[in-house]
């Protein structure tokens, strides 16, 4: 039970120093931070090699094709440092993280489209500010709470989380999209009669669908297709009322399916102040945020056919996946956490990511894992 418990709190806690503290006032076991850390790289290497076996050793055999199968993926941010060189931090260096959550959804159909309108939280200047990353405008009422609104709620068309797994590494994106198609097909995904891949406007997310997704629907993640509209409504309009009344007609015409007109009238804003949509601004242009947008939208545009995502019960936004991110980067993040490169970085993202997936592929391994006091041990092995 000790490398359970030692890989357990090492996954969960913020630092190896906090599992050796935690192991200590609460299981009673007296480690130090650097067994910690050693027992964590031994078994993430060993996840490692399971997950690029492929064999479905981690995922459950009695899982049976889901109704709507989503697979999303995103980057994140790792620091890493030169192992072998002595104290210190030496070679420090950003590095990206592939990320990538499976989830077995429900799904519900419609004939038409159940949800027409923007929702509520797309219209409140406050969170559309935080989601654009941009400070709220002012003079712009924040609409009541939803037990005040006076217009009944519609069918909840959403579908919901039933299972989610999870993929982490410092892999290359054409290597991490064949351990996503992997994860897939052990999970029978596609076996699914429904099937989806959501992702924002980074290139390598969709080389993946591409190359390994291609028979999932493609969907651009509305989230970011609101922030880019929500900005070139601010380059465009100075006044907050005006801007605020533009960024609503961007966003529920994209929301509506009608994306070419917001591309054409952005592009004609653009021409009516002698720019071309191929032009490159200074980075601290104003105008720069309308060339963005432009640019995403028509590069994703064929991702955005949201009333037809939203008859057929399938999600457009990674929320799910901007979720898991924040908790691997709860681990794997900190202001004085340094990651040596490749093996302690690529061990933790295991047995993070392990941890995170609800299917119990973490204590499913680590109890029968050799040694393990649930596994026999081999008597020759014993002997040798």
């Amino acid at each position: 039970m000790v490398v359970q418990s030692t890989v357990r709190a090492a996954a969960e806690t913020h630092s190896y120093d906090r599992a050796s503290i935690v192991l200590k006032e609460v299981g009673g076991i007296n480690l130090s931070a650097k067994t910690v850390e050693r027992v964590a790289i031994e078994v993430g290497g060993e996840l490692k090699v399971l997950r690029d076996e492929g064999n479905g050793a981690l995922v459950r055999a009695s899982e049976s094709p889901p109704v709507l199968a989503v697979a999303q993926c995103d980057g994140g941010r790792i620091r890493t440092r030169e192992p072998g060189q002595g104290p210190g931090v030496h070679d420090a260096a950003w590095r990206e993280t592939k990320n990538a959550c499976l989830v077995r959804m429900t799904c519900q159909t419609s004939d038409v489209d159940p949800q027409p309108e923007l929702p509520r939280a797309f219209c409140n200047p406050e969170k559309v500010a935080e989601l654009a990353e941009k400070e709220p405008l002012s003079g712009i009422p924040v609409p009541l709470p939803r037990e005040h609104d006076a217009e009944p709620d519609g069918p909840d068309w959403r579908p919901k989380r039933l299972l989610r797994t999870c993929l982490s590494s410092m892999a290359p994106s054409h290597t991490f999209g064949a351990q996503m198609e992997s994860e897939a097909r052990q999970r029978r995904f596609f076996e699914a009669p429904v099937r989806a891949f959501l992702g924002d406007g980074l290139p390598w997310n969709w080389s993946i669908h591409r190359e390994h997704f291609s028979e999932f629907v493609p969907i651009l993640d509305f989230i970011h297709v609101l922030s880019y509209v929500y900005r070139a409504a601010l380059a465009v309009q100075h006044e907050s009322a005006q801007a605020w009344s533009l960024y609503l007609a961007l966003a529920r015409a994209c929301w509506q399916g009608r994306v070419s007109e917001v591309i054409d009238g952005l592009v004609d804003w653009l021409k009516k102040h002698g720019l071309d949509p191929t032009a490159e601004l200074k980075a601290d242009d104003p105008r720069q945020a309308v060339l963005d947008a432009v640019r995403y939208l028509t590069n994703n545009r064929s991702r955005m056919d949201y009333p037809a995502y939203r008859r057929a019960g399938l999600p457009i936004t990674t929320a799910l996946m901007e979720s898991m991110v924040k908790e691997v980067n709860y681990r794997v993040k900190g202001t004085e956490m340094f990651w040596n490169d490749p093996e302690g970085a690529e061990a933790i993202l295991q047995i993070r990511a392990a941890a995170l997936s609800e299917d119990d592929r973490l204590a499913r391994y680590l109890a029968r894992r050799p040694g393990s006091p649930y596994v026999r041990r081999n008597s020759s092995a014993v002997a040798a």
